[in-house]
């Protein structure tokens, strides 16, 4: 079994490529990283969200932890990602694991790796730990165990309630009595997912739907983008609700619905955030975003004077400058943004909150606030379409895309070229079209940016040209 670490940890097929033999594994040469970095008797924090067999999984990798000698905190219930990395940072940990395969379909599961900071393992950590396991396969190396009721009676694992220090340090980031009072209707869909509960117990009164428990996700899975959102869009255009708020599977990206019912993108949500930061709280620092994030970004920066950095997608690059750097904030196009004072992490619990300080400060729904923005710095349309592509296809695209010579798109000048992470394309007007082939499936991502939404339309048909499909 070949292990290889994405975006965000390693995720397979549960019973296929995600089986307890290879957890057992990569488990292992976690402890082995830990112990060779002299981080193994900080202990290890353990937790996981609401998927089958995440329990089970999690508590499979307690029992290679205690086998290896590493101390063990077990979460006592599934916890959101940002409340497990919370707990690594402020108990000290040489580290975490989450058993979550976040937003992916309920086929999946997945590990992801907290170093002590508090957030995603760095890409020089997962090249380490992916060679660690190939090692360890090709000497035939043993998982060392213990049985998890004797390493629980021996004191080697010890369970502990991650909820509670994780939502006293979000009330201690947001006013929540301000929030309170506002009164705010709300509504929200943690989408199955183990963010279920967290806004309502720090929020009396809050309306939740889909918070039960359902591994399979309700046939959708647990990612906040529009067409997923169609039920909580419906609801909050009848229902009398002022926004909607949603979470995906393991609560550290979120999506949103305004006081229209209309879908509020991670790139509005971004902005929004960013402003009130500033504005509202006073707060200053350089700005973080990814290739594929919208430009309202770098004008409100400009406007602010405020640094800013752009990355590859995946928020493990954001997460390494907010430890370099004094970032204010970080984000990228799916919904993961994370912020100053807290961890280097997403949050989308904290991000919600974050909305609805805003709007409990101005009295402004979450489209108002957006067009406060827009009055200031222009009005931005933004699409992103996933295409199927043969490998084949996307190779000869790649190489023919790299050799540069892209003077024209959809009559529009390009004015500079960014091939960062993809082929994008910045034009004259301040428009710009990116072009990326994913690097594991046969699929090709288009995105653009204009002025209009029949400009982003133009774009993107242009892309589909540019690319043969």
């Amino acid at each position: 079994m070949l292990i290889r670490f994405g975006t965000d940890g390693w995720r397979g097929v549960i019973a296929k490529d995600f089986t307890f033999d290879n957890l057992s594994m990569v488990a292992q040469a976690t402890m082995d990283y830990l112990q060779t970095r002299g981080l193994a008797e900080k202990g290890l924090v353990i937790g996981y969200d609401r998927r089958f067999l995440s329990k089970s999984f999690a508590e499979r990798v307690a029992e290679v932890a205690a086998g290896n000698g590493i101390p063990v905190r077990l979460t006592a219930g599934h916890v959101p990602t940002p409340a497990l990395s919370w707990a690594v940072r402020e108990s000290g940990a040489g580290g975490g694991i989450m058993i979550t395969a976040s937003h992916n379909p309920p086929e999946y599961n997945g590990f992801k790796v907290k170093e002590s900071f508090g957030g995603s393992a760095r890409p020089s950590t997962t090249r380490v730990l992916e060679e660690i396991v190939s090692g360890n396969i090709a000497a035939g190396r043993s998982v060392k165990e213990v049985e998890l009721s004797d390493a629980v009676s021996g004191g080697r694992v010890a369970y502990f309630d991650a909820k509670a220090d994780y939502c006293r340090q979000l009330a201690r980031y947001v006013d929540l009595e301000l929030i309170r009072d506002a009164a705010i209707p709300l509504l929200v869909d943690p989408m199955f997912g183990a963010g279920s509960g967290v806004f309502a117990g720090l929020l009396p009164g809050t309306v939740e739907i889909h918070a039960e428990e359902n591994p399979g996700f309700g046939g959708v899975p647990p990612e906040p983008t529009p067409q997923h959102l169609a039920e909580l869009s419906s609801l909050v255009k009848g229902g009398g609700y002022r926004a909607g708020l949603a979470l995906d599977g393991d609560a550290d990206r979120i999506g949103a619905v305004d006081e229209n019912g209309d879908f509020f993108s991670s790139h509005m949500i971004f902005v929004v955030i960013l402003r009130h930061l500033h504005q509202r709280r006073g707060m200053r620092g350089g700005v973080v975003k990814t290739v594929s994030t919208t430009r309202m970004v770098d004008l409100l920066c400009d406007r602010y004077g405020f640094e800013l950095f752009e990355t590859p997608i995946g928020f493990k690059h954001i997460c390494e400058l907010m430890l370099e750097h004094d970032i204010l904030m970080g984000g990228e196009e799916s919904g993961g943004l994370g912020v100053k004072g807290h961890i280097p992490e997403r949050d989308g619990v904290l991000m919600g909150l974050l909305l609805l300080e805003a709007m409990a400060m101005t009295g402004k729904g979450l489209r108002q606030l957006l067009d406060d923005i827009m009055d200031e710095v222009g009005h931005f349309h933004y699409q992103r379409i996933d295409l199927p592509i043969s490998n084949r296809a996307k190779e000869r695209l790649i190489d023919q895309l790299s050799r540069g010579g892209v003077r024209c798109i959809a009559s529009r000048k390009v004015a500079r070229e960014n091939f960062l992470d993809g082929f994008k394309y910045i034009l004259a007007d301040g428009s710009w079209l990116l072009v990326r082939p994913s690097g594991t499936e046969p699929v090709l991502r288009l995105y653009s940016e204009a002025e209009s939404g029949e400009a982003v339309e133009e774009l993107l048909r242009a892309g589909r040209e540019l690319a043969g499909l």
